[in-house]
């Protein structure tokens, strides 16, 4: 038996050890960051999440006083990416990137994943893009109607790129396609860069991008915009129809990026980087660039790490019904 004066020891030193640690912590992070910061982007450079988060990296380590490194990690849809992430040090020295794709479906379509929702901690959302699909140039339908009747003629004929099975560019892809009621063959790539390159060069018939990654493209005319999956025409593509425009009310894409680090990561540091997120996105240059993108930065009251864990739980589910016959 343990006496009372040894318990009372005991708890003494549990106490005194619990302090120290607290206070460890805390002088940690009164410190962090005094080095630079990773940042890891689930998809190749050029795609929407790379543009996004080298707009919102610039900021955030002017904030911090230190520079955060963009680190591409693509491949099977974000998730090499995420692994790498979850595997991190939880110092807040390394952060990832995510969106619905890459962060909720994914779940469901790779049920295995050595990681869960779980395995992150949420930072902060930092933008709102809006779903567009764009077709090559020289695809015979000049609108909607034209193409989905195209479409059902020829049955699995037609091929849509996108980022890879679970990116947000798939989901725009597998909305688009339900919606429509069409057959069409969905080609992943190892990121929207590379698919968009490919639906330029006439390679595949069209993309499911962000338009934060084609409206460029569309306004040079090296592909042709057929519609925007939002309730409002974009500053960028005023002459792009809305999907209720088109004819087609329930293709709705309209998404999120946030940020994560690995679970275990103090929440002084989270405190400490959704700060810095938060101030990154409401500078002018942000403002600006995303103004460019078609992009929208979240509502003040949408910055705390809460309403992205929300998020995240919600599409989870909502992609959990949507994608079950995908699920590997």
């Amino acid at each position: 038996m343990i006496s009372f004066v040894a318990k009372r020891a005991l708890a003494a030193i549990a106490a005194l050890s619990l302090a120290t640690f607290s206070l460890a912590t805390v002088a940690f992070a009164q410190d962090f960051p005094k080095r630079p910061i990773t940042m890891i982007v689930p998809f190749a450079a050029g795609g929407t999440s790379d543009v996004i988060a080298r707009t919102v990296a610039e900021q955030m380590g002017i904030a911090l006083g230190q520079t955060i490194v963009i680190e591409n990690v693509a491949g099977a849809g974000g998730s090499t990416a995420l692994a790498r992430a979850s595997r991190a040090e939880p110092d807040g020295y390394t952060i990832a990137i995510g969106n619905a794709g890459t962060n909720a479906a994914t779940y469901t379509i790779y049920p295995k994943l050595p990681f869960t929702p779980e395995s992150f901690v949420p930072i902060a959302m930092v933008a709102k893009t809006f779903g567009v699909i764009a077709l090559r140039k020289d695809f015979p339908a000049k609108d909607l109607k034209e193409f989905i009747a195209y479409a059902k003629a020829n049955p699995g004929k037609i091929n849509l790129g996108h980022a890879g099975v679970g990116s947000s560019n798939y989901l725009i892809c597998k909305s688009f396609v339900t919606a429509a009621g069409v057959d069409a063959t969905l080609v992943g790539y190892r990121g929207a860069a590379p698919a968009l390159t490919d639906a330029i060069g006439s390679q595949i018939d069209g993309v499911c991008d962000a338009a934060a990654s084609v409206s460029q493209s569309i306004g040079d005319k090296l592909v042709r915009g057929l519609v925007v999956g939002s309730t409002v025409r974009l500053a960028t593509l005023p002459d792009l129809p809305t999907s209720a425009e088109a004819g087609l009310p329930d293709f709705e894409a309209q998404g999120w990026n946030g940020l994560f680090a690995p679970k275990g990561t103090p929440q002084a540091v989270i405190a400490k980087l959704n700060a810095a997120a938060r101030t990154a996105v409401e500078t002018d240059a942000v403002k600006k660039r995303f103004a460019d993108l078609s992009t929208v930065a979240p509502d003040p009251d949408e910055h705390t790490p809460e309403v992205l864990q929300k998020l995240v739980t919600r599409d989870v589910e909502k992609y959990r019904k949507m994608l079950a016959d995908d699920a590997k």
